[in-house]
């Protein structure tokens, strides 16, 4: 088997009836045929995804030892398993190429879920959906309204671009070795009406600013950005948090882009 290591957040799932609940995830929403697994480890969720002929599937797995052990016991071609680390993955290389486009499911190694996270988000266009199990704090931060203490940059970010549902949480026992908290498994769909009128990177901008300083008022909190016009002053005299997603939308319009 293969050795869970710390330095990478390896925790592998061991229970056979959770790992199909997280494959049952997949919806097929936009219509995709191609899965691309991010951690996969031992292969508990890979040997389910496999069952299921109607997917193209590739693993993208940072550890040697995981991507040999994949290779020996589950009947892919060794192209499906890329030893490589999905947060600096070129989607313009082989074997995926420019034009790749599907969905994302994966035990996702909690020490960089927030990261994998914002991948996604910067890669949008190529993801329809993602279906990821993280720790509970994380998928709380991500799930949460405004309002909620737990409301934050990733609520605003990916709530923007995707509907989120909380599929189901899970113990630390049914890992090996157990974290010592619970997970989630999320599943983040992408909006299929009208998109943000503002650049993402605008968009990332305002929100990061905005809770940098999520204490302060907007007014204080947001000096540092330049406004094309006139804000409206109840806006401005709100925290961060008191401000739903489609209002970080509507103010981020009126950044001044140079």
């Amino acid at each position: 088997m293969v050795r869970p290591k710390k330095h990478l957040g390896q925790h592998f799932l061991t229970d056979q009836n959770i790992a199909r609940k997280i494959v049952s995830g997949l919806t097929g929403h936009g219509n995709y045929s191609q899965v691309l697994e991010i951690g996969p480890g031992t292969g508990v969720l890979t040997k389910i995804l496999i069952e299921d002929a109607k997917y193209d599937l590739h693993c993208a797995e940072v550890d040697p030892e995981s991507v040999a052990y994949l290779k020996e016991n589950h009947p892919l071609s060794s192209e499906a398993f890329l030893l490589t680390d999905f947060l600096r993955m070129n989607f313009e290389e082989a074997p995926l190429g420019a034009e790749w486009s599907g969905a994302i499911i994966g035990n996702f190694p909690y020490n960089i879920s927030s990261q994998i996270f914002f991948r996604v988000l910067d890669e949008r266009e190529r993801f329809p959906e993602v279906v990821g199990m993280i720790q509970k704090e994380v998928a709380d931060r991500i799930s949460a309204n405004h309002g909620n203490k737990t409301y934050g940059i990733l609520s605003v970010l990916i709530q923007t671009y995707y509907d989120v549902e909380r599929l189901l949480d899970v113990p630390p026992s049914v890992f090996h070795p157990p974290p010592k908290v619970w997970s989630t498994v999320l599943r983040l769909q992408r909006k299929t009406g009208p998109q943000v009128a503002v650049p993402f990177s605008v968009l990332k901008l305002l929100v990061k600013t905005a809770f940098n300083q999520r204490r302060k008022t907007l007014r204080n909190a947001l000096k540092s950005i330049t406004f094309a016009g006139e804000v409206d002053p109840e806006t401005l005299a709100k925290r961060a948090e008191q401000l739903s997603v489609a209002e970080f939308a509507t103010l981020a319009q009126e950044v001044s882009v140079s």
